[in-house]
């Protein structure tokens, strides 16, 4: 496998045509994620050890590891909050780490976001939570008047409906239970109509029965509409029953990379096993 480095200094067609060239040289999918050796460091603390693996199109992925393990600031790689220091991040067959403010914004359109808290405004309807997907693709005087176009309005109706809400889009958002307010996000994510999924730890605070419908919509999503997601969960058994492959992460390593049936005890002791000390907890960075 070749390695590339494009450099910074590269912009605009020429850039892209390099970097086009880049891709297909080194095999890297225009439907997914790819790192290649990334590396990450926080002063002395390195947070990411030359992590490489890759997510295609249609992949349901869980990112398993313990705090500490780099997740958080994997996934702030993946979206471009933070450029890694050495290595590679692909993300729909660009190099996000390589990409200028305005490359990055457009790229961003195409990566849906799910988090733990679910970032809805809770005085608006189901159905208007999901039309923020939209905002970029509409004129500022509609978005002010609250005038979404006809087919926004049935895009986002499609989305609840595809995750079962669709009786429920115009409650306000404070009123539905966790697990309702997470699919609603995840409707918002299909409304958006992203390429690439980035799932941060999205069942976390939801009863067992709501963990399963947010994590089968999330499989089902993968599969239906040829999506790549990456999902990190603290739930090894979850991961287990859901993922088609189990990435797992310790202390800014790679150390599993399999399909979940090879994922035994004998691998979560490991990953699981106490931390090294000195390693840098995700807490002590923002969550993506």
């Amino acid at each position: 496998m070749v390695h590339t480095d494009c450099g910074r200094a590269h912009h605009g067609h020429h850039h892209r045509s390099l970097e086009c060239d880049v891709a297909k040289e080194i095999g890297v999918s225009k439907n997914g994620f790819q790192l290649i050796d990334v590396r990450k460091s926080f002063g002395a603390a390195q947070a990411l050890k030359g992590v490489s693996f890759e997510v295609k199109a249609g992949e349901f992925v869980t990112l398993l590891g313990p705090s500490g393990a780099g997740k958080t600031t994997l996934f702030r790689c993946l979206t471009g909050l933070e450029r890694a220091d050495n290595g590679e991040t692909w993300v729909l067959g660009e190099r996000i780490d390589l990409a200028s403010r305005k490359q990055l914004r457009a790229l961003r359109q195409s990566i849906g976001l799910i988090f733990q808290q679910h970032n809805l405004i809770g005085r608006l309807s189901a159905l208007d939570n999901v039309l923020m997907a939209r905002l970029s693709h509409t004129p500022w005087w509609r978005v002010a008047l609250n005038r979404f176009s006809h087919r926004d309005k049935q895009l986002a109706l499609s989305s609840l409906d595809q995750v079962g809400l669709l009786d429920k889009a115009y409650i306000r958002s404070d009123a539905l239970s966790g697990g309702q307010q997470q699919r609603v996000a995840i409707a918002r994510v299909l409304t958006q109509h992203s390429k690439v999924l980035l799932a941060d730890e999205p069942v976390a605070s939801l009863d067992p029965e709501s963990a399963r419908l947010v994590l089968e919509d999330l499989k089902r999503i993968a599969k239906e509409h040829n999506i790549a997601v990456l999902c990190s969960l603290h739930q090894v058994n979850l991961a287990k029953k859901y993922a088609d492959r189990i990435i797992g992460m310790r202390a800014g390593e790679l150390v599993f990379d399999g399909s979940s049936k090879d994922f035994c005890a004998q691998t979560e002791q490991c990953l699981y096993a106490k931390a090294h000390s000195g390693i840098p907890a995700d807490e002590n960075h923002s969550t993506v």
